[in-house]
């Protein structure tokens, strides 16, 4: 690293360089205010360290300083690790890439077989102007966390990065096609129309591959099965995968132990030993360890369960570094909706109802009722449904625990219901895949970039069908190159093969289109995009059976029988014996897709799944998943750092109405990024920027559900709640359950916190805000803007 000195008129020769003519100002007023943070014989890194920090602490005015900041990231970076600036010569860029490859297969950091790639070819292929797609965000996340490193030394330039995943993925190739198709994924990758999961981008290439992101486990219930699932658990959060664990089959509080002939302790001591284990575990060195806890409602200790992320009680019973969701099956709400009572057992004696779903389930439920009431049973408790579903979401709401999903949506709409049964879903509440005490279910993340294909007409359909059909190849050879930290993994994904291909930069795309969230037309877009994408991964799944194989379970899953996603909603009606308030209406060709998969079969048990994407759409520079924006102007917390975050969008409105000025800015500080209540700002506006809490979360759960029509697994749906109401919330909840959804993540709530006004006249202002008080996720932290943390699901994405 250079630590030299530089006169102060070095900083004006950076920022000419670095400039964005879109920017407003002139690199004088950063100069000037850069000049003021220096000293006489600061050296280079302090230099550009008051260059970026004075064009940072300006994104809220000038959102294209963000640009501009990034470009004297870059030339920093590159000074430090290439000895030139990026701009000075593009040979060292190619040089450097492959330095960096030949580096990585000599110090055992990558697979010997990436040195046998043309590297000059590759180095050839790659798009240096490219960078400039990268913001500062971007480029601090992926310096601080997914550059190879050696020791403590990134290795890797922008498209050096990009290439070395392409590289890695295409490892599963034929040798005399790696070369194409790793040129064909880095063109996906470095254009960001398609980004894989996190554990993908730290490990492609490398000599330990752990490449998937999810797993999801079943604990079994007796000792030995116990702590073989800790054993599995550390071993899985090791190499960087998010757990989702079955917890439901362990014997309630005070069932009796045969063996001992004394009574359990139940689920909740073996659980706080699960979250010690989670949190002993930093995942790949870049992460702390993440799981989810999930047990059934009609399970004894669901009470208890409630609790486990309180602030109060007995330490010994709370488990503050784990996350936790309730399986809830139809029956539970039914019985909330008919105000009726519930019962409560132990799993040992209804040793069949954690395995069946739907009908089946509710005849064997009420036939338990029976036995219990007739004395056959030991351990049961009766209690009123509404009073259970009020404190499940009392807690939700005091902790932001348990998430609510629901069993048999996850079940009845599984293509794989002949393989088993969904005991859970995963960290992120998007993946439903079978377990069982021999299967741990594994799932391969990636996700497409909706705001990178729309065009003036809008949806470019033409190349969103192309990334979903690269994409696809792409996840399932993420299948094959996997390191597998368990036999159990290893066999399940082997013989299933689901892939999880998800979305993200979904708001971004309606505002390119002008398309408000909370409109009829966002909701339309939803389902014909959505459908756009199934239609071409399934489709591209089954071209993948042609030339490999169908997967290893296909025969008697619902596609081997002509069931597509869109077929299992009047399926789930059906086992409801209630109408899905959604439309199912095929607007593509299906029946093309149908033949197809007739005659070759499914590559992949599972191909569709959105993730919550937190940081791989920082990395994208655009909106996670299918979020709404979180507000017009906040502060984004995560493991690199706080950013400015502004909606470019609305500038752009602004400018070209001549309102992006002094006031209106104040304006919208003041406000915590909302312009709802900003008279000046036209009605037309208004409606297309509101924020995440300013959209009905009905409405934001309409457009999961037509989402929903189209894909096999699930989507990681959190819900903004701007309210204190109880009913309201239940309402909500209720409403997700209704229209079908498999299940819901994040409960989101406005927090208490007030923007740091000094910089404004509060003269102009004679009113006082009030805001909700927050769960206990600390979204806010008084830091002159609102502020959102990436949630714990960057483990997957």
């Amino acid at each position: 690293m250079s630590h030299t000195t530089t006169r102060p008129d070095g900083i004006e020769a950076i920022l000419e360089q670095a400039w964005d003519d879109r920017a407003e100002g002139s690199p004088d007023d950063i100069a000037r205010a850069a000049r003021r943070d220096c000293y006489e014989g600061a050296s280079r890194e302090e230099v550009y360290e008051a260059i970026i920090g004075a064009l940072t602490a300006r994104i809220d005015r000038v959102p294209e300083y963000r640009t501009v900041a990034a470009r004297v990231f870059r030339r920093r970076y590159f000074e430090e690790r290439v000895g030139v600036a990026p701009d000075d010569h593009e040979a060292a860029y190619r040089d450097s890439f492959v330095a960096s490859i030949e580096r990585g297969v000599e110090a055992d950091l990558l697979d010997e077989r990436m040195g046998e790639y043309d590297l000059s070819r590759l180095a050839e292929a790659l798009e240096p102007t490219r960078d400039d797609r990268l913001d500062y965000m971007a480029m601090e996340t992926l310096s601080q966390r997914y550059f190879l490193r050696e020791g403590d030394e990134p290795i890797e330039l922008p498209q050096t990065f990009w290439m070395r995943v392409a590289m890695g993925i295409a490892l599963r190739e034929a040798p005399e096609e790696r070369e194409k198709y790793a040129k064909e994924f880095y063109d996906l990758l470095s254009t960001l129309r398609f980004v894989h999961s996190t554990p993908t981008l730290f490990h492609a290439g490398t000599t330990h591959p752990q490449l998937s992101s999810c797993y999801l486990t079943t604990v079994p219930d007796d000792l030995e099965g116990i702590f073989d699932a800790y054993k599995e658990h550390a071993k899985l959060s090791k190499w960087s995968g998010g757990l989702g664990n079955d917890w439901t089959p362990l014997r309630a509080s005070g069932a009796r132990i045969s063996s001992t002939g004394v009574e359990s302790t139940g689920t909740v001591p073996f659980l706080k030993i699960a979250n010690d284990v989670t949190g002993a575990i930093n995942r790949s060195g870049k992460r702390r360890g993440a799981a989810c806890a999930y047990l059934e409602a009609w399970h004894m200790d669901f009470p208890a369960f409630l609790d486990l992320r309180r602030n109060t009680g007995d330490e010994r019973r709370r488990t503050h570094d784990m996350n936790t969701a309730a399986w809830v099956p139809d029956l539970f709400m039914k019985r909330v909706q008919n105000d009726e009572k519930w019962m409560l057992f132990s799993p040992e004696e209804v040793p069949d109802l954690h395995g069946t779903y739907g009908r089946e389930f509710e005849e064997r439920y009420e036939e338990y009722e029976r036995r219990a009431e007739a004395g056959e049973l030991d351990q049961y408790e009766r209690c009123e449904a509404a009073e259970l579903w009020r404190r499940t979401l009392t807690r939700l709401f005091e902790t932001g625990h348990p998430w609510i999903t629901f069993k048999d949506p996850c079940n009845v709409r599984s293509p794989q219901d002949h393989a088993g049964v969904i005991n859970s879903s995963n960290l992120c509440t998007e993946i439903t895949l079978n377990t069982s005490e021999e299967e741990t279910a594994v799932c391969n993340l990636g996700s497409v970039n909706l705001s990178r294909h729309v065009i003036e007409d809008g949806l470019d359909r033409e190349a969103l069908a192309e990334t979903v059909n690269t994409a696809m190849r792409m996840l399932d050879n993420v299948v094959d190159l996997n390191f597998y930290p368990t036999e159990k993994a290893e066999r399940s994904n082997m013989r299933h093969r689901p892939v999880g291909l998800g979305t993200m930069g979904f708001h971004d795309a309606l505002l390119e289109q002008d398309i408000p969230m909370n409109s009829e037309k966002a909701v339309e877009f939803a389902d014909r995009t959505q459908e756009l994408v199934s239609y071409h991964a399934i489709l591209g799944s089954s071209e993948l059976a042609a030339e490999r194989g169908a997967y290893g379970s296909y025969e008697g899953s619902k596609w081997d029988r002509d069931l597509f996603p869109q077929d299992t909603v009047s399926i789930l009606e059906e086992e409801r014996g209630r109408e899905i308030p959604i439309d199912v209406e095929e607007r593509l060709d299906w029946g093309r897709v149908r033949e197809h998969v007739s005659e070759h079969g499914m590559r992949n048990s599972n191909t569709m799944a959105v993730a919550p994407t937190a940081t791989i759409s920082t990395i994208a520079g655009t909106t996670p998943s299918i979020e709404p924006i979180y507000s017009n102007l906040y502060v984004k917390s995560n493991m690199s750092g706080d950013f400015t975050v502004i909606n470019d969008h609305l500038v752009s409105d602004l400018r070209e109405r001549g309102l992006w000025t002094d006031e209106i800015r104040d304006r919208i500080t003041y406000h915590d990024g909302s312009i709802q209540e900003i008279d000046a700002i036209p009605e037309d506006v208004t409606e297309l920027h509101r924020g995440a809490f300013e959209i009905d979360p009905r409405h934001q759960l309409r457009l999961s559900a037509e989402r929903a029509t189209w894909i096999d697994q699930g989507q990681s749906h959190n819900v903004f709640f701007p309210s204190t109401d109880g009913s309201l919330l239940a309402g909500v909840y209720e409403t997700a359950w209704e229209l079908g959804l498999k299940t819901t993540y994040y409960l989101r709530t406005l927090g208490a916190s007030q923007v740091e006004k000094t910089t404004l006249d509060m003269r102009e202002y004679d009113d006082t805000q009030f805001r909700d008080s927050d769960d206990d996720d600390d979204e806010d932290e008084g830091n002159g803007l609102p502020s959102v943390e990436d949630p714990t699901c960057e483990a997957c994405q």
